[in-house]
């Protein structure tokens, strides 16, 4: 998935500083669309056009967009890793605006919240051993080649020996479906193979879970997370191409890197030893030393009835050596306190993570992270400058949130979720900005997990004021709902919204903006290339940045919570904190 790069020496010269209040201690693209972007939706279309837009707030402009992304991403920052000094630069740079902004600090009396985080360096032995009642059924797996292991137990070795091996399907509990990969098995202390996504997206049948539209349970990390609640050992998840989303190349990458992992209280105990991934080729020889087709079980596994079963006696043998670090990194957060209703929050998010200094390309080193998420942050700070020079300030309290390690899987959100500085129960809504496009106003605007929340209505009224139509994520596939940090919200039951312009261009068509995301894609992403370039016209951003602040204001004047709609995963959440 996401992973950190290696430490170089090597740096590009620095160029002279954009002016910074520094004190110097010391995502995700979206895929691009198979075909070209849908049409507005015919009630879009049916509708009279729009009247013309508000004058965009003060605080809100190109101009303020390029002041602030050109700080963030500038290579003083060094790249914004955490535990780094560009940690320091960066996140200091960020809590000094809000306070010229005049902002409060979070309840602790701090810009800061604390987040404990654990880098382990995992070390696996080289090969995986299978073994079963003949020779014949006797396997041995290479690391990288085969599989990749890695571990969130914090220890300085971790180990499974002679764990049987089970099938679980897709390792997926889902009641509101009438799904339990794990039904009648008993998997404690054995090692569960299960395949990547989830039933829905292996036919056509789009009321089955969510047809090709991946949900929760189709994400790795849930799998994991299930494993490790039925006691399971170790969990292998079998990699697809197509379903996955992404090559093995991707899988070796993130695994092979340093991990960074909140610290627990019980160290990870309760994690599976072995978290890992299989190839589709060795899944296949796995399987057929277990007497099974891969083919047959895949098949019965999309099937409702599906029941878990053992593999044929096998049994696996494997280790990892670790080396620990732990740490502490921050998340950066400021209030604007609501005049009538002060106790009710509307959170911004946005990570101000990225890869540091790490190997060179083309003799650049600093992966500045321009568009991902200097982007993000530049709307959020033009947001909080446009809140402060409104002439009526919001009833409800707006939450500025900077969170750290997105890049590493979400952590500093997840953290936040986990230890709120406010109460989630007075949480109105998280409007999440990561990675907004830099190629001009789009005619567009794409909501990611559409169908999820009654936010999509405010988004969809504050996009025809700007002329705008709402498009559904064009890739449902990835599961891009749940790979930036507005999950973590909706995962405790906070309506998230995720959206942005970036699929029809007003001055290139769908055609032009698939052109620029592809070079950003192939060419930039989490690469030393994505740094500012002062050719880019930042005013779609701006538009984004607009319409993110109007959903805000109409949400800070109203004294309902807006809802998930019926069948979301998370509505359940929410419900019980609510008391419900």
């Amino acid at each position: 998935m996401l992973f950190p790069l290696p430490a170089t020496p090597f740096l590009r010269p620095l160029v002279p500083a954009v002016v910074l209040t520094l004190a110097l201690a010391g995502c995700h693209p979206r895929p691009a669309a198979t075909t070209t972007a849908a049409p507005p939706t015919a009630e879009t279309a049916s509708a009279p056009a729009p009247p013309a837009a508000a004058a965009v707030p003060a605080g809100i402009s190109a101009a303020s967009i390029g002041k602030y992304l050109q700080a963030v991403s500038s290579d003083e920052m060094l790249g914004r890793k955490p535990f780094t000094q560009g940690e320091e630069r960066s996140t200091t740079y960020l809590a000094e605006q809000f306070k010229r902004l005049g902002l409060q600090p979070g309840p602790n009396g701090s810009y800061f919240q604390a987040v404990p985080l654990v880098e382990i360096t995992g070390t696996p032995a080289a090969t995986l051993q299978i073994k079963g009642k003949s020779a014949g059924q006797n396997l041995s797996f290479q690391y990288k080649t085969d599989f990749v292991t890695f571990t969130q137990r914090e220890q300085p070795q971790v180990s499974v020996a002679n764990s049987a091996l089970v099938f679980a399907g897709y390792g997926v509990v889902a009641p509101e479906y009438g799904w339990d990969d794990y039904a009648g098995l008993d998997v404690k202390g054995k090692t569960v193979v299960v395949l990547v996504n989830d039933p829905g997206n292996a036919g056509n049948d789009t009321t089955f879970f969510k047809g090709q539209a991946m949900t929760y349970y189709g994400r790795w990390t849930y799998k994991y997370e299930e494993a490790a609640r039925h006691g399971a050992a170790a969990v292998l998840i079998v990699h697809d191409t197509r379903p996955a989303a992404y090559p093995w190349s991707v899988v070796l990458s993130g695994a092979v890197s340093p991990k960074l992992r909140a610290q627990t209280a019980n160290k990870g105990a309760d994690k599976c030893a072995l978290e890992g991934w299989l190839t589709l080729d060795a899944a296949k020889k796995l399987f057929a030393a277990a007497g099974q087709s891969y083919d047959q079980l895949y098949a019965a596994a999309n099937k409702k009835g599906f029941r878990p079963r053992a593999l044929g006696g096998l049994t696996l043998t494997g280790s990892i050596r670790n080396q620990l670090r732990r740490q502490t990194s921050k998340n950066v957060l400021a209030v604007l306190p609501g005049t009538t209703r002060p106790d009710e929050y509307i959170i911004y998010s946005a990570h101000w993570d990225h890869f540091g200094v790490g190997k060179a390309i083309a003799g650049d080193s600093i992966y500045n992270g321009a568009v991902d998420d200097g982007t993000g942050l530049a709307a959020l700070l033009s947001i909080a400058e446009a809140f402060q020079q409104a002439p009526e300030k919001p009833r409800r309290s707006i939450v500025f949130l900077a969170v750290t390690a997105e890049e590493q899987g979400l952590l500093g959100s997840a953290y936040y979720a986990q230890h709120p500085p406010f109460p989630l129960n007075k949480t109105v809504a998280d409007l999440n900005m990561d990675m907004l496009w830099p190629y001009g106003p789009m005619k567009d605007l794409t909501v990611i997990g559409y169908g999820q929340s009654e936010l999509e209505d405010y988004a969809r009224a504050a996009a025809k004021e700007q002329d705008r139509y709402v498009l559904p994520d064009q890739t449902p596939e990835t599961g891009m709902f749940y790979r930036s940090d507005h999950f973590n919200f909706a995962h405790v039951g906070v309506p998230s919204l995720y959206a942005s312009g970036g699929f029809e261009s007003r001055s290139g068509g769908k055609e032009a903006i698939a052109r620029q995301r592809q070079n950003y894609t192939t060419n930039m992403y989490h690469k030393p290339a994505d740094q500012f370039d002062p050719s880019w016209d930042l005013t779609g951003i701006a538009q984004d940045a607009e319409l993110y602040l109007r959903v805000g204001q109409k949400l800070a004047g109203e004294t309902t919570f807006p809802k998930w709609r019926a069948g979301s995963e998370f509505k359940g959440a929410r419900d019980k904190s609510m008391g419900k």
